[in-house]
């Protein structure tokens, strides 16, 4: 194997190595930094919706209240007016879910899942808690799903107490059997922001095989630079001496000489090969004039 094959060998070598080590060091940050976007966007929509419910109780519910025996008006309840003003961010992001889930609903689509109340009565079993973080594997791959425990207000007994004290109106739409029994400061439900992580993921991949590219186009830069430098700085001298003392050494002494200007190892090569030369000519024409 010539200089130059396993000079390019060594540089082969080092490359994939380089990739490996960028492939190992980058994917945990990247994949960090995926998290974090999705746990910071999350956030935010758990943010507008904790604001929507504190706008509608404060604002909104006083102004239906007086109301609420003869017509039961869903704008008053701060969940639904959450969940309204999720679906208009929903249709902006199509990617991010919003429930709030309960144990003991009084419409029964806002019934807790299994997974859900799981999340719920871990809420209950540490009420010291305020935020859970967790991780499901759905048709739309892992999803990272932020939840927060819905605690029941004075406010809330209002209707969720008893059937004979909550507004008629609303008994009559939902039933006495369902939301009813509440206690104070108890946790019964929770607001649950699900974001699946493909498309991240899918970001943090792009932005990994991206500097992949440029690293890769840097080495190859490099790697062509070295071999050019190599040819005419290395290989070349060195090809022209081994040939000049080849023929010297098969009695050619009309060969010309390499010359190599300068103080490097190559020319202090060349200066001596020359010198070696010149002695051996002086020594074989005394020999011959003896």
């Amino acid at each position: 194997m010539g200089l130059r094959a396993k000079f390019n060998l060594l540089l082969a070598i080092v490359a994939l190595v380089g990739v490996a080590l960028f492939a190992l060091a980058s994917t945990p940050i990247l994949e960090g930094l995926a998290r974090e976007q999705v746990m910071q966007s999350s956030r935010i929509m758990m943010e507008s919706a904790a604001g929507t419910r504190k706008y509608t109780a404060e604002q909104v519910a006083p102004l239906l209240a007086a109301d609420m025996g003869a017509t039961f008006h869903p704008q008053a309840v701060s969940a639904y007016a959450a969940k309204k003003n999720f679906d208009v961010l929903h249709a902006r992001f199509s990617d991010f879910t919003y429930r709030e889930a309960a144990l003991n609903p009084t419409n029964l689509e806002d019934r807790a899942s299994d997974w859900e109340a799981d999340i719920i009565n871990d809420f209950r079993d540490h009420p010291q808690k305020t935020e859970s973080v967790v991780t499901r594997q759905t048709a739309l791959g892992q999803t990272l799903v932020l939840a927060r425990p819905l605690v029941s207000k004075p406010a809330c007994l209002v209707c969720h107490s008893t059937p004979d004290v909550a507004p008629k109106s609303m008994v009559a739409l939902y039933g006495p059997r369902n939301g009813f029994g509440w206690k104070p400061d108890e946790i019964i439900g929770a607001q649950i922001v699900s974001v699946p992580m493909a498309v991240p993921r899918a970001q943090a991949a792009h932005v990994r095989l991206l500097f992949l590219a440029v690293y890769g186009g840097v080495f190859l830069l490099l790697f062509a630079l070295l071999n050019l430098l190599l040819g005419a700085m290395v290989i070349g001298p060195i090809d022209q001496m081994a040939r000049t003392a080849e023929a010297v050494s098969l009695g050619q002494m009309d060969a010309p000489e390499y010359v190599r200007g300068g103080s490097d190892q190559i020319a202090r090569l060349s200066a001596a090969i020359n010198r070696m030369r010149r002695s051996l000519e002086q020594a074989l024409r005394m020999l011959s004039d003896g």
